[in-house]
């Protein structure tokens, strides 16, 4: 354990795949590695990227990566995938979709299926971000899965949300309404030079002179063609000054994440059999779910 800490603290590449596996699979000496890891955290400027299906997620953070490694900045990309049914592993591979950094040892990639998690991201994606902290990354990018208006959970983990809508989805205000405006710290309309983006962008600003920020101040509107490049080194510039003036209150960020992480343990706890099959029971009206929960409470002894 001594060796491995040492070795992910000094950037090793295979060390840090090791720990991000024990992390996925929930392995025993994850929880003492981590342990042992945390008084190292706190370096990195983590980063929410997050929006509906389609709206060039991936295309940000490839150009959002590129414009930090030509700043010399080291970082690393977790990328939540949807799971497969049959393997549970990651199914679109967000590592393919971005062979541009492949070579480079400054960007650490790493999917992560959702697994049936809610909320965009994979359960343990608290856990990757901090052991990428450890190991030195300066800005751990979290691209969530684009599930479309249930992503509210990498506001608990990230220092800056970047929102990326597009124009002509015909979802646009249905993710606002669904509570994404409230988790924004940031918007960024992608694929600006389509049709429906001067739309787009006058409904957001009407929504956020309805509802600014949490100390009240308008949310920052950008424009990106990501795919070509355009409106990166804006965007990029923007997060650094939300960052740079929010200030966040490190307790109220950890009382989210620490929050998180009990639900994560917990759950733990229960044996996927004895989740199935008391699913199976409530749905068949043998038993109520009340019942079953202060079961599980009793035998976990809360």
């Amino acid at each position: 354990m001594e060796d491995w800490v040492r070795r992910i603290l000094g950037g090793d590449i295979r060390a840090m795949a090791r720990a991000a596996t024990a992390i996925e699979n929930r392995e025993q000496r994850a929880a003492p590695l981590l342990k042992e890891l945390f008084p190292h955290t706190g370096r990195a400027l983590i980063l929410g990227i997050t929006g509906p299906p389609g709206a060039g997620k991936s295309t940000l953070s490839s150009q959002l990566a590129r414009a930090l490694r030509a700043e010399n900045v080291s970082i690393a990309i977790i990328a939540v995938d949807p799971s497969s049914p049959f393997s549970g592993g990651a199914i679109l591979g967000d590592r393919i979709r971005m062979q541009d950094h492949h070579a480079d040892p400054g960007v650490f990639i790493r999917s992560m299926a959702t697994r049936g998690h809610m909320g965009g991201l994979a359960r343990g994606t608290l856990d990757m971000a901090l052991m990428l902290d450890a190991a030195g990354r300066e800005v751990v990018l979290i691209e969530t899965v684009g599930v479309g208006q249930d992503e509210v959970e990498i506001a608990r983990l990230a220092d800056v949300t970047v929102v990326v809508l597009a124009p002509g989805m015909g979802d646009d205000i249905q993710a606002i309404k669904a509570g994404i405006m409230e988790i924004a710290d940031l918007f960024v309309i992608n694929k600006a030079d389509q049709p429906g983006a001067v739309r787009l962008e006058q409904e957001l600003r009407a929504m956020r002179s309805i509802a600014p920020d949490s100390h009240g101040r308008e949310i920052p509107i950008l424009k990106t063609v990501a795919s070509q490049g355009e409106g990166i080194a804006e965007t990029l510039a923007a997060v650094r000054a939300v960052k740079a003036r929010a200030r966040r209150d490190g307790a109220a960020l950890w009382q989210l994440r620490l929050r998180e992480l009990l639900r994560e343990r917990l759950l733990d706890l229960v044996p996927p059999g004895d989740l199935e099959a008391a699913a199976r029971e409530v749905a068949e009206r043998k038993v109520d779910p009340y019942t079953v929960v202060e079961r599980w409470m009793a035998r976990l002894a809360l």
